[in-house]
């Protein structure tokens, strides 16, 4: 911790910090994490902010699921407008949810969920960037897990 932050942090309680200074509370805790010093430890505001951080990563999951998934209904209902973008898109999304699954691997267990929200979310974006109506698009995810992470997309250059 810098000298800078360290005074910034002299006096003040952790849950002051955390209502005033997220980032400067954020900086207490792991000092004193690092130190496993229990009494400066804000348990309750720690306790919500791992619940937080476990809610991005899910949420981080979905988002790449979601983009994959406008992309893959835009390939199969619009072929006539594919784009070298869309594939860049999928495989770069594709590569996010590797990533991910790789820093996390429990998150595999909520892969369907993941991709059952995205879904909701995917038709109707897909929809309206393709100006149509959203119950043209099947209700529920037409793909399965292996073909949203495997199914080849390619520009016909590749």
């Amino acid at each position: 911790m810098s000298a800078k932050i360290a005074r910034h942090l002299e006096g003040r309680s952790p849950s002051a910090l955390y209502e005033t200074d997220f980032y400067a509370w954020t900086v207490q805790q792991r000092a004193a994490l690092e130190k496993a010093s229990a009494s400066e430890l804000d348990w309750a505001a720690l306790a919500e902010e791992i619940g937080d951080l476990e809610n991005e990563v899910f949420n981080a999951l979905r988002s790449s699921f979601r983009i994959i998934l406008v992309h893959l209904l835009k390939w199969d209902h619009r072929p006539e407008r594919r784009s070298r973008s869309w594939v860049a898109s999928i495989r770069s999304h594709r590569q996010e949810v590797a990533d991910i699954l790789a820093r996390s691997p429990s998150l595999r267990s909520r892969q369907d969920e993941a991709v059952e929200g995205a879904y909701r979310r995917a038709r109707i974006e897909a929809a309206g960037e393709m100006d149509r109506p959203e119950r043209s698009l099947p209700p529920s995810c037409p793909y399965s897990l292996d073909d949203i992470l495997k199914r080849p997309v390619s520009w016909p250059d590749e």
